[in-house]
């Protein structure tokens, strides 16, 4: 684990969650936030709309996968989104410093 910190590589998995996240990212108009949906303002306003699945196939899309996983960023890096490359930096940073083995670890992890 300390090598790939040393040599500034990204875990396959963590490679997984980057290329997911950056494409929402890159992608935003295609995604709704909370807010534009919900005329109250809560703590999960900056968070994006998830759709309902109707199908497990679905769930495992790059769509609904990437939202979820946007969704479980700490609060400091998704207000970044609205700067493409600053965004990218700051959560590359995130996931080198919290090497994650796992997608369940990445998505149990709490700051």
């Amino acid at each position: 684990m300390d090598f790939f910190k040393q040599l500034k590589i990204l875990l396959l998995c963590v490679q997984y969650i980057y290329s997911l996240v950056t494409f929402v990212v890159n992608n935003r108009k295609l995604f709704l936030d909370n807010a534009e949906l919900y005329t109250i303002n809560t703590s999960n306003s900056h968070n994006l709309h998830l759709p309902l699945p109707h199908l497990a196939k679905f769930q495992k899309g790059v769509h609904y996968t990437g939202i979820r996983l946007y969704n479980l960023l700490p609060t400091s890096i998704k207000k970044k989104a609205s700067k493409t490359e600053v965004f990218k930096k700051t959560f590359k940073k995130f996931l080198m410093e919290n090497s994650f083995y796992y997608v369940e670890e990445f998505i149990n992890f709490r700051e």
